[in-house]
């Protein structure tokens, strides 16, 4: 009854043309057998915005994109650690806020949206559950941007979701419904919590300067663990964010020994990050497995716009290659600076599309900022 109602307030609250949200459920894509006109008036709207946009940079002036860039927009979707105890609270005046927490609760079986609010911070903090809460609040963010700014929904050509967020984007696409996806993330954080208990790891933020070999700082923290008897240790890059900045993840001593060694390896600053475990490296192999047999059984579905994927910062072409590609993300480094320039190129004097961060906190805004200053002119955050 209630995955019902929920469903039905979500679907009463839409606004016309708001094709992301027709997937919801996965019941509800398999009973929705037509479409109204204006709808379909509205994603061949969309579709010629994405062939327009998707002119190749070479193309001459008088071919250029009748369609103003400034009228599309991009929406990005943030990771894990930018949860807090708090987190969504401002988001339950809207109906289809309240709502998606209503469905998370269905769905999972537990209260997400108290753990959201009360916490404690030790247990939202957990991956299995800090991965779900930053998940649901973005989305939940996301129905406030719909009913304040319906056209940025309606004229949205692509989306990016930072390491979990990537889920997200592909749930506002289209290509996952919501609850599959819910039971997605589920299989992902557990198994994700799983090597974190197996192997101590952590990460932190690392700015460096020109005259930083951060690889051989890497290597040689490493070998510090290796000759000290760390059981399987590993240290590297695990998110590429702007120039002079990398998140570097690995074995909790390694880690150590780059933030105690920091000014004779010439790294300017290290800041933790509140996760629990290396994500993103190779430590976390033994949760690759349980994620991809999952994916296989959800019915995935070709976006309805470009999403671009961590591994290679470039767009999922089909269904078929969000299949292959996605489970290999989870030991795979982070492409966000290649992700922004590739989703932000464009040929001079062309404008850009307005950007809108939707989930916990500011920080993908903040690095837009510093990957293309111009881009962050026009973007905005819509905060869980």
């Amino acid at each position: 009854m209630l995955i019902t109602t929920a469903r039905n307030l979500i679907r009463k609250t839409q606004q016309p043309g708001s094709w992301s949200w027709c997937r919801w459920s996965s019941r509800v894509a398999n009973e929705s057998t037509t479409v109204t006109q204006e709808a379909t008036a509205t994603d061949n709207k969309r579709q010629q915005l994405l062939k327009e946009l998707a002119e190749p940079l070479e193309e001459t002036t008088n071919r250029r994109s009748a369609i103003d860039p400034k009228d599309t927009s991009v929406v990005l979707f943030p990771g894990q650690g930018t949860q807090y105890v708090g987190m969504a609270k401002d988001l339950l005046r809207f109906p289809g806020a309240r709502s998606i927490f209503k469905l998370a609760h269905e769905v999972l079986r537990y209260d997400l949206l108290k753990i959201c609010l009360e916490g404690p911070r030790e247990k939202l903090n957990r991956t299995e559950y800090a991965q779900l809460a930053v998940m649901v609040s973005s989305l939940a963010a996301l129905e406030q941007l719909r009913e304040e700014r319906p056209a940025a929904i309606e004229k949205c050509v692509a989306t990016a979701g930072f390491s979990l967020g990537e889920i997200t984007a592909l749930v506002f696409a289209g290509a996952l419904p919501f609850d599959k996806a819910l039971q997605l993330v589920q299989v992902r954080a557990n198994a994700m919590q799983a090597a974190c208990d197996k192997f101590a790891g952590t990460m932190a933020m690392a700015l460096y300067g020109p005259d930083t070999d951060l690889g051989d700082a890497c290597t040689k923290a490493q070998q510090w663990c290796l000759d000290r008897g760390v059981e399987t240790p590993y240290c590297g890059t695990a998110n590429y964010m702007y120039p002079h900045c990398k998140v570097i993840a690995g074995s909790v001593e390694a880690i150590e020994f780059l933030e105690q060694n920091a000014k004779a390896l010439k790294i300017r600053r290290m800041k933790r990050l509140a996760v629990s475990g290396a994500f993103h490296t190779p430590l976390m192999q033994s949760a690759v497995e349980p994620f991809a047999k999952a994916l296989k059984s959800v019915h995935i579905q070709d976006p309805i716009i470009r999403v671009y994927s961590n591994v290679d910062g470039k767009p999922y072409r089909n269904a078929t290659h969000i299949l292959r590609q996605l489970p290999k993300q989870i030991v795979r480094p982070v492409k966000w600076e290649q992700t922004l320039h590739e989703m932000y190129e464009r040929r001079q004097g062309v404008d850009f599309p307005r950007t809108f961060e939707c989930g916990p906190g500011k920080g993908l805004l903040q690095v837009l900022e510093k990957v293309n200053a111009k881009a962050a002119q026009t973007a905005h955050n819509v905060i869980a």
